[in-house]
């Protein structure tokens, strides 16, 4: 059994830890509503997006549609852009991400596809060098906010290798936040842009155009031309922020349950120094008694 001493030095710095684990928390519960809100706002402009090109689609076919929007006539070659977050200390937030991508990823080489990565955080790059460093096109850091200009990177990189006829499939990944207990590992195709049948609204969307039909100058096809490359680049930056929102609801659940933990882990320690520290004095009087009683 360790001495009074060291059981002191241990429950000494497990406070040390308790208090940094509490100021996680904090720290995270007071950005977390920021995020939420950023997450949330950009939703709306996402979906109108989306509800836009929905209809564009409808009136688009033929050698004329933009291949972004109907793809190149091939699944073989594929791209997945896996959005995570660059710090850790959430639990399981990013690893969530990662295997949701590696399950889709295993799955394309069992079917013999090929396939490349770009991964937008640090946490993503580091836990997919391992299996897929030889299929790591580029990753890019998100900082500790996102920015327009990191998913203006990522989207013009993900455009210049389908131009180059590198890639024909293109699909990320990212965390949806739900709620500060719930944030779903979700999938989503960029190219083709993913469009319901008949010029439906995509159910991501969740707009309905209540039948009303609109007549667009330019044309579908000029429009949609300039629309979808915009499309990408505000998915990646949509997926971004809905990430941040979720690396904090994350860190702030494992903050709190790393301070819990340490304090009944102080609990246990204190009781074992207690227990130490009666021993040696019940040692220590045995010795006396036994001494006087000697005399």
């Amino acid at each position: 059994m360790a001495s009074v001493k060291e059981m002191r030095v241990r429950i000494a710095a497990v406070k040390s830890t308790q208090k940094i684990t509490k100021a996680m928390q904090m720290v995270a519960a007071a950005k977390l509503r920021r995020a939420q809100n950023a997450a949330q706002d950009s939703r709306p402009y996402a979906q109108r997006m989306a509800a836009v090109i929905a209809n564009l689609a409808a009136g688009v076919s033929g050698d004329g549609a933009p291949k972004l929007l109907v793809g190149t006539g091939s699944d073989q070659r594929h791209l997945v852009v896996i959005a995570t977050s660059d710090r850790g200390l959430a639990g399981g937030f990013n690893t969530s991400i990662v295997r949701a991508a590696r399950q889709h990823i295993d799955g394309l080489l069992a079917a013999g596809k090929d396939v490349k990565i770009i991964t937008a955080g640090r946490k993503a790059r580091d836990q997919l060098r391992r299996l897929h460093a030889t299929r790591l096109v580029e990753g890019y850091e998100v900082g500790g906010n996102p920015s327009l200009a990191v998913a203006e990177e990522v989207s013009a990189k993900v455009q210049a290798l389908f131009e180059a006829g590198e890639v024909d499939v293109v699909t990320l990944f990212f965390s949806q936040f739900k709620s500060v207990v719930t944030q779903t590992p979700t999938a989503r195709q960029l190219i083709p842009a993913e469009v319901a049948d008949g010029g439906a609204v995509p159910a991501q969307a969740g707009i309905d155009l209540k039948g009303a039909s609109y007549e667009y100058e330019p044309d579908e096809a000029t429009i949609l031309a300039d629309l979808l490359p915009r499309n990408i680049t505000t998915q990646i930056f949509s997926a971004m922020l809905e990430n941040q929102a979720g690396f904090f609801a994350a860190q702030m659940t494992a903050m709190d349950n790393a301070t819990r933990n340490a304090g009944d882990m102080i609990a246990s320690l204190t009781l074992q120094m207690n227990r130490a520290r009666q021993a040696q004095i019940t040692k220590e009087l045995i010795e006396i008694i036994s001494g006087a009683e000697a005399i």
